[in-house]
């Protein structure tokens, strides 16, 4: 699947956090992350003739201490196709 943008991803603890350069998005489900990065793209306008965006987010490992990466599997890279014309984004 081609992406139309990649993101780094992280679990800080308490919430997910993409960043790129133009923005950051979090939320404390992957739904509410989601959400928040159709926001951001919104605002940013990095793809303002596009009603669907599909993001990569690669995670990133530095956020897990060394000494248990071994047992970290359940951390993973995901696709996401963003509809910013969604009826979830208005309002908000």
């Amino acid at each position: 699947m081609t992406a139309d943008l990649e993101v780094r991803l992280i679990h800080d603890g308490i919430k997910w956090v993409a960043y790129h350069q133009s923005f950051e998005a979090c939320g404390h489900t992957l739904l509410d992350l989601d959400q928040d990065l159709a926001r951001c793209l919104l605002d940013t306008q990095l793809f303002p003739d596009n009603t669907q965006v599909t993001v990569f987010m690669v995670f990133d490992y530095n956020c897990i201490p060394t000494w248990i990466r071994q047992y970290a599997y359940h951390y993973f890279n995901r696709h996401v196709r963003l509809n910013l014309k969604s009826p979830l984004l208005k309002g908000q």
